[in-house]
């Protein structure tokens, strides 16, 4: 079948975006074609796939895959991508076109998306309402033989212990304070990935304090290895640099692909995530 799709990104956080109502593709057939098609060398070449389907309980529905042909409940970066596809391709309804607004759903939750227009008419950035992070230990998920939150905690990975604390922002995240440029990402974050710790894997974060507003972050995902930058994982980010003390509530994150801004609302305890949302190419495939 001939698939059409569009290329794009959020700081380097790169998906193919499918609308699903002109994709005929049976749920039985998208870990494979998620796969190919996700390959740098011999297909289009993505961190995976999202397929924006319509939706029950929301404006649209997000339905994503990583690269690895697994399901995935929430991307960041992806979200915002999706909002800028549907206003830029006119899917949107009169209401949300005139208030610039979209509610967007991912494994039954929903976020709400506020876009910023440029003067060409298209999405430029996006601000995304992530709601409250999730800290219970049983509901990140992280093995923990307490229920309170699991911060600062020890953890033995390929020998050597490290300090993380877990956030879930609709997917899991093990915030690690060590040097990301140092820590050697490609060896220890496969490690972290699938330790025992997390039954249902882990995205992990490798931080590094610039100053009370400005962190640096490398992130290693669940299903993906390094990307240029994770939403999620920014949020993560954020809330467990204030539970460990070290920034304020509204941080610039400085990624490999870009710069992501969180702020976590004292007041509704909402993490808000802002930042770009780019159309790379358009094209379709035969698979």
């Amino acid at each position: 079948m001939n698939i059409r799709f569009d290329k794009m990104e959020g700081c380097g956080n790169d998906y193919i975006y499918i609308d699903g109502s002109q994709c005929m593709l049976s749920s039985d057939a998208k870990p494979d074609f998620v796969r190919k098609v996700s390959d740098r060398h011999f297909g289009i070449g993505s961190d995976g796939v999202i397929f924006i389907n319509s939706s029950e309980i929301a404006d649209f529905e997000m339905e994503m895959w990583n690269s690895d042909g697994t399901r995935a409940e929430m991307c960041g970066n992806g979200i915002r991508c999706v909002a800028k596809f549907v206003f830029d391709h006119k899917m949107v309804s009169d209401e949300c076109a005139a208030s610039h607004e979209v509610d967007i759903e991912s494994m039954g939750k929903i976020k709400h998306i506020k876009v910023t227009l440029g003067d060409d008419g298209m999405v430029k950035l996006a601000e995304v309402d992530m709601g409250e992070p999730i800290l219970e230990p049983s509901l990140v998920p992280v093995n923990s033989s307490s229920s309170e939150p699991v911060i600062n905690a020890p953890i033995v990975v390929d020998g050597k212990e490290y300090r993380m604390t877990c956030v879930s922002m609709g997917n899991p995240h093990a915030v690690v304070f060590e040097d990301p440029d140092t820590v050697g990402l490609h060896e220890v974050g496969p490690k972290f990935e699938n330790h025992e710790c997390f039954p249902k894997r882990t995205n992990t974060e490798f931080v590094r304090v610039i100053d009370e507003c400005n962190v640096r972050m490398r992130v290693w995902e669940r299903g993906a290895g390094e990307t240029l930058a994770c939403g999620t994982g920014c949020c993560a980010t954020v809330v467990a640099c204030v539970l460990n003390g070290k920034t304020s509530r509204a941080i610039d994150v400085h990624l490999l692909g870009g710069i992501v801004n969180v702020r976590w609302d004292e007041d509704t305890n909402h993490v808000i995530m802002t930042g770009p949302a780019t159309t790379v190419f358009e094209g379709n495939i035969e698979y």
